[in-house]
């Protein structure tokens, strides 16, 4: 059986473009660009993951349930995980 060594390396964005912040369109939410990244490595039945989410923090409005009640995007985070398969 041959052991396989892979690592593999992402990179995404995610443009939120300008938009209404009620049904009467009486104000806008700002636009925003969130950048997330992840790193991956096998190496047989072994795996690996580590996730990097908002990787430069950006704190934007994501929602709103009113002009003066919003909800903010997540702050930069981290996500690991191992796994084995047998």
């Amino acid at each position: 059986m041959e052991v396989l060594n892979q690592s593999f390396f992402g990179l995404g964005q995610f443009y939120i473009g300008e938009r209404q912040g009620d049904l009467a369109n009486t104000f806008q939410l700002g636009d925003h660009l969130r950048t997330d990244a992840a790193l991956f490595y096998r190496k047989g039945c072994f795996r690996g993951a580590i996730n990097l989410r908002n990787l430069f923090d950006v704190d934007a409005a994501a929602y709103t349930f009113s002009k003066t009640l919003a909800q903010r995007t997540k702050p930069f985070t981290i996500v690991g995980s191992i796994s084995w398969e047998f």
